[in-house]
């Protein structure tokens, strides 16, 4: 075959390609046979403003054989350039027609955008999900600690999902709910009889206010006795009475000592300024004999002369 006929067959299967290319036509008819308008320019345009036409055609089909209507190409191709997740949101829109929630497009757009996973959020508010709190430690009145643990069932709210609170409002909140009852009953046995009535505190405070979820029960799955601590701080208490008298018997103990101190050093004062004055008086006898004060008043001293 001449080289000529070669590049011939080469450019026309490269320029059919180029045109089923640009063109998707197989996508096009596609569309046509599963019910869905699509125009064949509105595809190839799609190309150059970077959208995936087969991405688009298979999510407006998917949403039409689900019975979801009023959903345009261009609803989806500003989803996709804003890069959301658009299968999920079609899926999340078929699980929600089907579990007759009210959502709409603009509503599951709206959740995908702002970082939730929309086709989570909606199979969970079909099928409820567990939050587990960790243990939970409070004191009642009587002073005897009490370790709760309890689990969560929520759903998912829609309408608040989008700027609604997440799991750990939840988890701090029942928390909080927890520590108050235990803490206002009269005595742990109250508790230990009724875990019931933890459940229907907690829940009386509509704690999913402001949340994404909407809380269907509160189960408290175990409760333990921990320490006595009101016994504890008896005992601190005690100990802490007995260092204070410790510290003020040590005090006076100290200042005893001082004062006995403080008196011998006195009695020594004492008996210095005798001792000195002891050893001035030789000095000042031998002073007074010097100057002949002291053998004038004295009588003599002798045997007596005879007449």
């Amino acid at each position: 075959m001449p080289t000529a006929t070669l590049v011939l067959i080469g450019s026309i299967l490269a320029g059919l390609w180029i045109i089923f290319f640009i063109f998707p036509i197989n996508l096009w008819i596609t569309a046509i046979f599963s019910g869905v308008k699509v125009n064949l320019i509105d595809l190839v345009l799609m190309r150059f403003r970077k959208v995936p036409p087969r991405l688009i055609v298979r999510s407006l089909i998917l949403a039409t054989k689900a019975g979801i209507e009023n959903i345009t190409t261009e609803q989806l191709e500003t989803h996709y350039l804003a890069h959301g997740h658009l299968e999920n949101v079609i899926k999340a829109l078929i699980v929600a027609d089907k579990a007759n929630l009210n959502m709409n497009f603009q509503q599951a757009t709206a959740i995908d955008l702002a970082g939730r996973d929309v086709l989570e959020a909606v199979q969970i508010s079909v099928t409820p999900y567990i939050i587990v709190v960790p243990a939970i430690t409070a004191v009642s009145i009587d002073g005897i600690q009490l370790i709760a643990e309890a689990k969560v069932t929520v759903r998912t709210n829609i309408q608040q999902l989008v700027g609604g609170a997440g799991e750990e409002t939840i988890r701090a909140r029942v928390g909080q709910g927890i520590i108050s009852r235990i803490g206002s009953a009269s005595s742990f046995l109250e508790i230990l009889e009724n875990p019931n009535e933890i459940s229907k505190a907690v829940l009386a405070n509509g704690l999913d206010a402001g949340t994404a979820f909407e809380i269907l029960s509160i189960d408290i799955a175990d409760i333990n006795i921990g320490k006595n601590i009101g016994a504890k701080l008896q005992i601190d208490q005690a100990q802490a009475d007995l260092d204070i008298a410790n510290a003020k018997a040590e005090e006076r103990r100290a200042m005893a000592v001082a004062l006995e101190q403080e008196m011998l050093a006195r009695v020594q004062e004492a008996r210095a300024s005798v001792i000195i004055a002891q050893a001035e008086i030789p000095a000042a006898m031998a002073e007074a004999f010097r100057k002949g004060i002291l053998q004038k008043g004295l009588p003599a001293v002798g045997p007596k002369k005879s007449r």
